[in-house]
């Protein structure tokens, strides 16, 4: 079973609605970092105290989510469906194939690195 890995890097505002998005075609685990870029964008200009500064770096955010069982392609559509207003500054969305996995904890590989484990409740 094939290994892939999805970053979508897109607007902050977007991401509640992008969690439940993908929750709902059974994407559970995701990272999420706030980042920083420019695109086709090039950012934009502030005035601060009189004086203009190219901001040249907007705040974004990636969300990073690993999977095997969902189709990559539904990810995709998903991700395009809820992200996509058709202004500048919608985002990418990047994917990679992974040739590992492994869970620290259990040392499970590949694809049962990242499954569910059937009964069993995270801690906290």
């Amino acid at each position: 079973m094939k290994i892939t890995k999805i970053e979508i890097v897109t607007r902050p505002n977007k991401l509640e609605e992008l969690k439940e998005a993908l929750n709902a075609i059974g994407v559970l685990g995701m990272t999420v970092s706030q980042v920083y870029g420019c695109g086709l964008q090039k950012g934009h200009k502030e005035v601060y105290r009189g004086q203009s500064y190219d901001i040249n770096l907007v705040p974004k955010i990636k969300v990073e989510t690993v999977v095997c069982e969902v189709p990559v392609e539904k990810v995709l559509e998903t991700a395009q469906k809820v992200l996509r207003t058709g202004k500048m500054g919608d985002g990418k969305i990047f994917v990679f194939e992974l040739s590992d996995a492994v869970r620290i904890r259990t040392g499970h590989r590949g694809p049962e690195a990242i499954m569910d484990i059937p009964g069993e409740k995270p801690e906290g």
